[in-house]
Formats: C-alpha cells, structure tokens, sequence
C-alpha cells in the first residue's frame, strides 16, 4: 500500500477505521524527513494490510501540536486505537520493517488491560473520579532504535 497524505480533520476516522496505522510527521524543509521518506514508502508497498500516513506538520500545525510533535520526523503507531510507538527520528528500512513486525505481534488483549489499568489508576489518582490521560498507552513492547 502507498503512503496517504492525512489531515488533522482525516486523522482520527484513519487511526479509528483500520486496525494498524503508521503516521510519519515531517515537513518539506527537514533534510532527514527527506531521508526518510523514501524508505518509509518503500516499507508501505511491503505491507498492504497498514496503513502509512504521512502528516506534513507545516500544513497540519494544529495537529502537529495535539500530538506532542516536537521533533521531526516522528514516527507514530497505532493499533486497534491505541497508540503503541513513538519516536522521534529517522529509521533506517531494517527498523521501520522492526516497528511494523512489532506492532503486528502485540498482544492486544494484555495491551487494552494495560490501558484500562492505567486509565483507572489515573482516574483514582484525580480523586474526583474523572478519567484523565495516563500518557503513551503503552509501547513497552516495541523496541527503541
């Protein structure tokens, strides 16, 4: 599957609609987004069954600043909703393809448990009973490069 441009209004049906997603923020002017960006289409093409998009974080500031990008390129995935990786840099094609193997072989069972645990002990922690963010939901399991 080619890589998809998405914007701030598209990225929540893409993350909510399919089971994997890889979002790669960059800009035009970020010499390793440049770098990267070929690699990261040549991976896409090798798995159909995820999506790969590409946020131009120039044009999708808002986005940009939701998602805590403060570095570029910052490679983002989700699974089943739940983000799962976060790292900022550029991968070389043998760590993108680590990411997405790693991504595919999650447990999602125990990574929803994880999130309900955190969710609640967050809510706890509030002491009014209302939910708040517990982070990254998880990604322990995916190695860093």
């Amino acid at each position: 599957m080619a890589t998809v441009d998405i914007t701030g209004e598209q990225f929540a049906s893409t993350v909510e609609n399919n089971d994997i997603v890889l979002v790669d923020f960059w800009a035009e002017w970020c010499g390793p987004c440049k770098q990267f960006g070929p690699t990261y289409s040549a991976v896409s093409e090798k798995h159909g069954d995820v999506v790969f998009a590409k946020v131009d974080t120039e044009a999708e500031q808002q986005l940009a600043a939701e998602a805590g990008i403060t570095s570029i390129p910052t490679l983002m995935a989700f699974r089943e909703k739940v983000l799962v990786f976060s790292q900022p840099g550029a991968l070389n094609a043998p760590q993108l393809e680590q990411v997405v193997e790693a991504v595919k072989a999650l447990d999602m069972e125990e990574v929803h448990a994880h999130v309900a645990r955190s969710q609640a002990e967050a809510a706890a922690a509030a002491g009014d009973g209302q939910r708040k963010s517990a982070g990254p939901q998880d990604g322990s399991q995916i190695p860093d490069f």
